[in-house]
């Protein structure tokens, strides 16, 4: 049974290419179009962590696999464009691993500033995990009850609700993803566990590619986090460009002035929709990203815990 599994998950691999792939110029464009009318232009996707729990205790340093939620899991980096398709993803590292850190070791981290990943003015919005950067635009952590803050913070959880759907849809059409079923005992167990998750990913971007219908009535999804979700005030296009403008130009400490547009913006009439309706992108246009090369821990004891299990897996 296991040899049939591996030869069906090989055969997803060889799709990884047209599944799963970075937007070109032109779909990064039709990205940001539609997250500018939530108030964000020039966002290309929205990244977010989730934990894979293992439903047994890994054999090699098992407590760093420990996490937040007292389980045993992986944690897996996921960015999704407006459609919750995927566009990138990087598995590999312990569930005991902060998001931030996560996605420092990817490869993705690297080439931030590259011009061929993100065209200038284009970023990624993310929660308080993460740190404010000119390619990455978050949430506050602490909001002190700063009006500016949390207006701001508003916004962008809107935005982002999209990104925890998808790996709500993610989990929920692939139960496997809420708890592996498999031990990790050695570098071949660690490979097959993370074929898993790629094929599962693959799978939910083929369904999406396809126009697969998905019901929230007929399959309710399991958000991670509270999510606020209502729409955001009239004029938010306009009034956050100088406020994110700002937060990435100022960082952490840019805090007084980074959203007194939106504070504005929350205080005039919610619209009652927001269209979007958007062209959907070629299959085709996309920008490759290398892959990390395997790496193997061997049997010493994991002092850092940051290290990745085995194995990382991006693309």
């Amino acid at each position: 049974m296991v040899n049939y599994t591996n030869r069906v998950m090989i055969a997803l691999e060889s799709c990884m290419g047209q599944e799963i792939a970075w937007p070109d110029r032109q779909g990064r464009a039709t990205i940001a179009e539609h997250f500018a009318a939530l108030g964000f232009p020039g966002c290309v996707g929205l990244v977010d962590g989730t934990l894979v729990k293992l439903s047994q205790w890994p054999r090699d340093d098992g407590e760093t696999y420990f996490d937040r939620k007292s389980n045993y899991s992986l944690n897996v980096q996921v960015i999704c464009d407006q459609h919750k398709r995927v566009i990138y993803f990087f598995a590999g590292m312990l569930g005991s691993c902060h998001d931030l850190t996560c996605l420092r070791r990817s490869g993705l981290w690297r080439r931030l500033d590259s011009a061929q990943l993100f065209d200038r003015g284009q970023y990624l919005l993310g929660d308080s995990g993460y740190v404010p950067l000119e390619r990455l635009v978050c949430s506050y952590k602490r909001t002190g009850g700063d009006m500016d803050k949390v207006s701001f913070n508003t916004c962008i959880a809107h935005a982002r609700v999209g990104n925890e759907h998808c790996i709500g849809i993610l989990k929920a059409r692939w139960h496997s993803l809420k708890e592996i079923r498999t031990q990790l005992r050695n570098a071949r167990e660690n490979a097959y566990v993370l074929r898993w998750i790629r094929c599962c990913i693959i799978l939910h971007n083929f369904l999406i590619w396809r126009n697969d219908e998905w019901s929230d009535e007929d399959h309710p999804i399991e958000l991670e986090r509270d999510v606020d979700i209502r729409p955001p005030p009239e004029g938010v296009r306009e009034l956050n460009r100088r406020g994110i403008q700002r937060r990435q130009e100022g960082g952490p400490d840019c805090t007084a002035s980074i959203c007194r547009t939106a504070l504005s913006a929350i205080r005039v009439v919610c619209k009652t929709a927001i269209n979007r309706s958007v062209s959907q992108p070629a299959v085709n246009r996309c920008v490759p990203i290398e892959r990390d090369e395997s790496r193997r821990i061997g049997n010493s004891r994991i002092r850092d815990r940051m290290r990745p299990f085995g194995r990382k897996v991006e693309y």
